[in-house]
């Protein structure tokens, strides 16, 4: 597929990654119970004691790669686990799916119910479909650049439009009174996890010296907290440190529900999502809020964006 993908090749490919996303999540499920049967014996670890993996990992992102390479044989693929072993192929102008066989490994692990397989697609270098899927709730998210985006589940027969009502005419004032998702990440080095706990402390904390926001929430995946955020459940998300596989389909996701994605405090917070936004694995993410008379809904978000970056500290990534 020469050029970029036009609409209809765009929902051709949504209607594979959801049924995709969906074979993996029995897998996902299937690997989950193992666990539990048999304790961690299967469990491994990259980087340190708390950046975890399994064979399961390994499994789902063979499965999707398989798939995807029999069903559209030209599309580029970047994988979590592939790259982590040393398959890191440079990003191009052709379709490239970027996938997260396990997001929350963790949480897997240890039987927590929030991860998910995220399954996102890159066309001339910027995110344009989004699936994502936490088989442990049947919650399935998806986004397609200019089609909006959706939440699937059990609850609901019919997919429902992101955000969920009422939290698309919902104001976002600021920090204060928001509520924000953060991540400790696998770097527990004594300088970033002071500086986190340290920023943290200034976003939960009563002025003078916090902004008072009404709580913090660790969700444990970063591809989920920006689903939440699309959803309206969370109103922010900020991640240090994580890799474009864990937030590519999140990126549309949220986008498509009105959100606002940037990346690092210097980069223009404007709401384009650039391949350097996409591969600098710092992201805030804003929910979709009302405007006022005095401020369009993204003059609000990037107000919200400079306020963040004022009141968190700076965090140097491990790599």
């Amino acid at each position: 597929m020469p050029g970029p993908l036009s609409p209809a090749e765009l929902q051709e490919i949504l209607a594979f990654t959801i049924k995709l996303a969906r074979k993996a999540g029995a897998l996902i499920l299937e690997g989950s119970h193992a666990i539990q049967r048999t304790g961690q014996s299967g469990v491994g670890e990259k980087k340190n004691a708390v950046d975890l993996v399994t064979e399961y990992d390994v499994k789902v992102e063979e499965l999707v790669r398989d798939e995807i390479a029999r069903a559209y044989p030209h599309f580029q693929f970047i994988g979590e686990e592939s790259y982590s072993s040393g398959t890191r192929p440079p990003l191009t102008d052709a379709p490239t799916f970027c996938v997260d066989p396990i997001d929350g490994t963790t949480n897997f692990v240890h039987g927590f119910p929030y991860a998910c397989i995220s399954l996102g697609l890159i066309d001339q270098r910027e995110p344009v479909l989004g699936v994502i899927y936490n088989p442990f709730l049947e919650q399935l998210y998806t986004g397609v650049r200019g089609g909006g985006s959706y939440l699937h589940s059990r609850a609901h027969p019919e997919p429902q439009r992101l955000p969920l009502a009422p939290a698309a005419a919902r104001p976002l004032p600021g920090l204060a009174g928001a509520l924000v998702a953060v991540e400790w990440g696998s770097d527990r080095a004594q300088g970033p996890i002071r500086r986190k706990a340290d920023s943290f402390a200034r976003l939960a904390g009563a002025p003078p010296h916090g902004v008072m926001a009404h709580a913090l929430r660790s969700v444990g995946s970063a591809a989920l907290n920006f689903a939440l955020v699309a959803q309206g459940a969370l109103d922010m998300y900020w991640e240090i440190g994580c890799w474009p596989w864990d937030v590519c389909a999140g990126i549309v996701i949220a986008q498509e529900a009105g959100g606002f994605v940037t990346g690092s405090k210097d980069t223009p917070h404007d709401g384009v999502v650039t391949e350097a936004i996409l591969t600098g694995r710092r992201y805030l993410v804003i929910r979709g809020v009302a405007g006022t008379p005095e401020e369009s809904s993204l003059d609000v978000q990037k107000r919200i964006a400079r306020e963040f970056y004022d009141t968190v500290e700076d965090i140097p990534l491990d790599e």
